[in-house]
């Protein structure tokens, strides 16, 4: 079966172009379009879809408000945001209003479309180009609280991986450092969002700065 998209974007070549490649996978179809937040929302209900793929700046009901609408109303598609802001309180607004992936619009095509896959299949994705700000911006502003008790229930090999993941190190690199296999990285990964009670890998990565998991 395929994957079931949203497209919201305020220009219409844009939403053509996303509309374009999404169709043009066997396994995704793009359900519907809309200009703007709110008709973004209304899409995804109506609809039924899996993913919403959203810019940021629309006008009236924004990206980030769309995101946050679905999530009040119980709305199983998940979000995720494409959009030419990289800023941190961009992205950290992005994380709180429950989006399941962020990615730029420089992203290549193939990118975008692991993305919505990862999206739609629970995983979550964040572009490699925007991690290193949200580390360095978490790294600033972190108020290094108490260690969360729940860091308890993870193994010692799991709390290396959370600490590199953190950092921002992808699933191979974090292989590497830790002389593992790929496979295993992802088993870890796994079993420290379960522990942790976290949806995906880019609001692990938020959590961890956010919880003082990570020293500067």
């Amino acid at each position: 079966m395929s994957t079931g998209v949203v497209v919201a974007d305020d220009e219409a070549l844009v939403r053509m172009g996303l509309r374009m490649l999404l169709d043009g996978e066997d396994d995704l179809e793009v359900l519907a379009e809309a200009a703007d937040g709110r008709g973004a929302v209304d899409a995804a209900r109506r609809t039924g879809a899996a993913v919403v793929v959203m810019d940021v700046r629309m006008p009236g009901l924004d990206g980030i408000g769309a995101a946050r609408a679905l999530a009040e109303a119980g709305c199983p598609a998940r979000v995720l945001v494409l959009t030419t802001f990289d800023d941190h309180a961009t992205v950290d607004a992005a994380l709180r209003a429950g989006v399941a992936g962020f990615l730029l619009k420089t992203a290549p095509p193939e990118q975008l479309l692991e993305a919505v896959r990862r999206v739609a299949a629970g995983q979550g994705a964040l572009d490699p180009d925007v991690v290193p700000g949200v580390v360095a911006a978490y790294g600033r502003t972190a108020s290094r609280p108490a260690r969360p008790a729940v860091l308890d229930a993870l193994t010692p090999r799991e709390s290396e991986v959370l600490g590199l993941v953190a950092r921002g190190l992808s699933n191979s690199e974090v292989a590497v450092r830790l002389h593992l296999g790929e496979t295993t990285v992802k088993t870890h990964l796994g079993r420290i969002l379960d522990k942790l009670a976290q949806p995906d890998r880019p609001r692990l990565i938020a959590w961890a700065w956010e919880h003082g998991v990570v020293g500067t």
